[in-house]
């Protein structure tokens, strides 16, 4: 948690930005697994962290932009809570650790809203992803839980965002303590990588390690010899010389900051000749981005910089025939890196994304915001001073992606696909770093960089 100012400072420049009516932002309820009792882990929503800092169960918050009353409701905690939980800060006290000195219980805050409504006072709130937020803003508001996409702020949806995009010297500091968090995790990992090791027991190992140095991993841990499927959560196959082991993880810090990152090595070891040539294409595109981004850059331009690259590598091997601009052109890429370059990092893993991709052009996305509850759109992002952002490609041959394109003879005349098809059942490499964007370009977030190299990856992997 911040200090109280912080806080403060963030909610009464949200309000100026509103600049009328009321807004509503729910904090996540608790989330039953099994049963009641049995809750999942609870975690917060990022914009009431952001604005309020408190990480408790069944809390809101309310703006009044009109008075500059701060807001924040929810109930104490009884004696037949605390015998469970021990004792608990009051309502009050927990207002005051952020600034806010009108806490009411929880019952008030319909009343409020329904008068407000009554009065012809707008009502703000994010679009929810949770069932329970569906269901809790429906029954305050008096909305459908299907309709209520259509009663949400495309404001407060860009505010959010454009505030939650430029991270202030302390968020960064943040960051740095979550990156320290991933650098032990995946050096764990690599130390674990042998022939014999069950993926999951390295998965297992490292949320260890997230849940030991903070509040666990920032999302669930890829660890798998299948790196060409991009979200691979099985995690239960043995390791096997000869493949290569994918593993991207982060962590959470314990003020809720993330850290991803991802490292591809050999299970033996050492790479082949051919491992050692795709993964050398990645990184020199992955290095090639850091090296390119600056502010006022566009996300856009960034993913097709890398795409050039990694065509350029592909070409250098036989597995592109003519220009890398012309495989680029042609969308051949898409069948070896059919994802983004990367994403928004912060308070999420993908930053802000409970309200869609990521946009800083707004006035020409207002119309999409509106219709689909996306105020985000990767390819209008716009970098600036104080954006991170992650550098991810990667090289993935996909055989089920392979077969559709050469049945469709696709790319014909610009894939070798018999090339290709020796490399079917090569997997996927992945290298994934975390991005700071600065005003004379970018730097890495950490005060070291995760073993990266082919020779800094053969020395810890294959001397354990």
């Amino acid at each position: 948690m911040f200090s109280a100012q912080t806080y403060s400072a963030r909610r009464a420049e949200l309000r100026a930005r509103i600049g009328g009516g009321l807004v509503l932002l729910p904090g996540n309820l608790p989330s039953p697994n099994n049963y009641p009792n049995n809750a999942y882990y609870f975690r917060q929503d990022s914009s009431f962290l952001y604005f309020f800092g408190l990480n408790a169960p069944a809390l809101v918050g309310l703006l009044d932009t009109d008075s500059g009353d701060d807001m924040l409701f929810g109930d104490d905690f009884t004696v037949d809570d605390i015998i469970w939980t021990g004792p608990q800060p009051s309502l009050s006290e927990l207002g005051a650790q952020v600034g806010v000195a009108h806490t009411y219980p929880l019952a008030e805050l319909e009343q409020r809203l329904r008068k407000a409504v009554a009065l012809g006072r707008r009502i703000h709130f994010l679009p929810p992803y949770r069932g329970e937020t569906r269901l809790q803003l429906s029954g305050l508001l008096g909305i459908a839980p299907a309709l209520l996409h259509d009663y949400k702020s495309v404001d407060l949806m860009f505010a959010v965002a454009e505030m939650r995009e430029v991270k202030s010297p302390e968020e960064i500091e943040a960051l740095e303590r979550a990156f320290r968090i991933g650098y032990d995790m995946h050096t764990l990992a690599m130390r674990m990588c042998r022939p014999g090791v069950v993926e999951r027991q390295i998965a297992g190992a490292i949320e260890g390690v997230a849940k030991s140095a903070g509040l666990g991993v920032s999302f669930p841990s890829i660890v798998s010899q299948h790196g060409e499927t991009l979200h691979n959560l099985r995690s239960d196959g043995v390791l096997e010389a000869g493949r290569l082991l994918l593993c991207d993880a982060g962590g959470e810090g314990l003020d809720n900051y993330c850290s991803d990152h991802t490292r591809t090595y050999p299970v033996s070891g050492r790479f082949t000749p051919i491992q050692r040539e795709i993964y050398q294409i990645v990184l020199e595109a992955h290095d090639h981005v850091a090296a390119i981004v600056h502010a006022g850059m566009m996300y856009s331009d960034i993913h097709r910089a890398a795409y050039l690259k990694l065509a350029e590598g592909l070409a250098g091997i036989g597995l592109l025939k003519g220009s890398a601009e012309d495989a680029v052109a042609a969308g051949a890429m898409t069948l070896f890196m059919p994802h983004g370059l990367g994403h928004g990092l912060g308070l999420d893993v993908h930053d802000c994304e409970a309200m869609g991709e990521r946009s800083f052009d707004f006035a020409s996305i207002a119309g999409r915001a509106a219709a689909s509850g996306t105020c985000i759109y990767r390819a209008a992002w716009k970098l600036r001073p104080g954006s991170v952002m992650t550098d991810e490609p990667g090289l993935y041959f996909i055989p089920a992606l392979i077969d559709k394109c050469r049945t469709e003879r696709l790319y014909r005349g610009i894939v070798d696909y018999d090339m290709l098809e020796s490399l079917r059942n090569f997997g996927g490499v992945r290298i994934e770093d975390d991005l700071l964007v600065t005003n004379g370009g970018c730097r890495f977030i950490g005060d070291r960089r995760i073993p990266v190299t082919v020779d800094e990856l053969e020395e810890i992997v294959g001397s354990r």
